[in-house]
C-alpha cells in the first residue's frame, strides 16, 4: 500500500472521531512528501501510523501545530527511528474485555486463559474488571473495580449475570510488557491517542491490577507456543485461547499455521480480528452499513459479533 495513504486510511478509518490530533496529524503527514520519505525509511511493518506517531510522543515531538510538530520530527528522527525499530504496536485495550465477555462467560468454568499477543497481558483480567451495557452493570465479587468497561449492545448477545472464575492467566508475545516496569507503561500511554483521557486512565488502573497479579507471559513466537501453553494449563480448567487485533500483524501464511494449529488444540478458539484478517470468516458475515472500522468476534471458528476496536460497541448477530 502507498505509505500516504495508509496514513490516510488510518486518519478516516481510525481515528477520525477519536482523535480529532491524530485525524489532522495523520492527514498532514500524507500531504508532506519530506515527511513520508523519512517514514520510509522504516521497515514496512514500522511505518504503522499508530507506531510512528507514539514513537513521536515519548521522543517529545508533541507539538500541537503542524509545522512545529514536522519541526520536531525531523530534529529528532534518529531516536524516532530508533524507538519504532526496537517497539512494536502493542496497543493493550483493556476495553476489548467488554466484548470478548460474552462469550468467554457463556464457557463452563473454571477457565484458562491463554492470550496470544499478550504485551502486558491486560486483557487476561475480565473477571477483575466492571461492565456496563447499557442498563446492566457487572461487577467483581468483591465490588466494583477501578476498571469500568462501557460497552453499547444491539442484537441478542448473550451479557452473563455474573463474571466468570478465572484460575489460570498465561500469554505470549514476541515483547511481553511488564505493567508494573515504567518503561513498558510509558510506551503503552504513548499508543493511547491524543484527547482518550478515559482510556489512557483505563490502561493505568488496568496496569495497577496487573502488576498487583502478574500474568505468566512467555517471550516467543505464537506458533511455537502456543501448543505448550495450552497442554500446561490445569487439567481441571477450561482451557481458552483468544487474541484481539494480533493476526493482522503476521503473513498470511503465519496466520493459516496458526488458525489451523489452535483448531487442533484442546481448546476454545476466541478471535477478535479486523474484516478480512481470517480469510475463511468472509463470506459468513453480515453486511455493514458503515465502513468504520470493527472486529469481527468468533468463537470456535463460527462468527458472532461485530466489536468496535476498543471495546466501545458490539453488534451481535450470532445465536442468543
Amino acid at each position: 500500500m502507498d505509505l500516504a495513504q495508509r496514513f490516510r486510511d488510518f486518519a478516516q478509518r481510525e481515528v477520525s472521531g477519536n482523535s480529532p490530533l491524530y485525524h489532522r496529524r495523520a492527514i498532514d503527514i500524507a500531504d508532506d512528501p519530506p515527511v513520508l520519505a523519512l517514514i520510509a525509511e522504516l521497515p514496512t511493518d514500522k511505518q504503522q501510523p499508530n507506531l510512528v506517531l507514539a514513537a513521536a510522543r515519548v521522543n517529545g515531538a508533541i507539538a500541537v501545530p503542524y509545522r512545529d510538530f514536522r519541526a520536531q520530527l525531523i530534529a529528532r528522527w534518529p531516536s524516532i527511528a530508533a524507538t519504532a525499530l526496537a517497539r512494536r504496536t502493542q496497543t493493550n485495550e483493556a476495553g476489548r474485555a467488554a466484548t470478548l465477555l460474552p462469550v468467554l462467560a457463556r464457557l463452563p468454568g473454571p477457565l484458562s486463559l491463554i492470550e496470544v499477543g499478550a504485551s502486558a497481558g491486560l486483557c487476561l483480567y475480565p473477571d477483575r474488571f466492571s461492565y456496563r451495557y447499557g442498563g446492566r452493570a457487572l461487577d467483581p465479587a468483591d465490588g466494583p473495580s477501578s476498571v469500568v468497561l462501557r460497552c453499547t449492545v444491539t442484537g441478542p448477545a448473550p451479557i452473563p449475570d455474573r463474571l466468570p472464575e478465572v484460575v489460570h492467566r498465561t500469554g505470549v508475545d514476541l515483547n511481553p510488557l511488564n505493567a508494573a516496569d515504567r518503561q513498558d507503561r510509558q510506551w503503552l500511554e504513548a499508543l493511547v491517542w491524543p484527547g482518550q483521557d478515559q482510556r489512557l486512565t483505563r490502561l493505568r488502573n488496568a496496569c495497577a491490577i496487573a502488576a498487583a497479579n502478574p500474568p505468566l507471559l512467555v517471550p516467543g513466537d505464537l506458533n511455537e507456543q502456543v501448543a505448550e501453553l495450552v497442554h500446561t494449563a490445569p487439567s481441571d480448567s477450561t482451557v481458552v485461547v483468544f487474541h484481539s487485533a494480533v493476526l493482522t500483524y503476521l503473513s498470511a501464511l503465519t496466520r493459516a499455521e496458526f488458525v489451523a494449529s489452535v483448531r487442533a488444540l484442546p481448546c476454545h478458539w476466541v478471535s477478535q480480528e479486523g474484516t478480512g484478517v481470517v480469510a475463511e470468516f468472509t463470506d459468513l458475515l453480515p453486511e455493514r452499513d458503515s465502513n468504520t472500522t470493527r472486529m469481527v468476534l468468533a468463537v470456535d471458528g463460527e462468527p458472532v459479533a461485530y466489536a468496535g476496536p476498543h471495546g466501545q460497541s458490539l453488534d451481535w448477530f450470532g445465536p442468543a
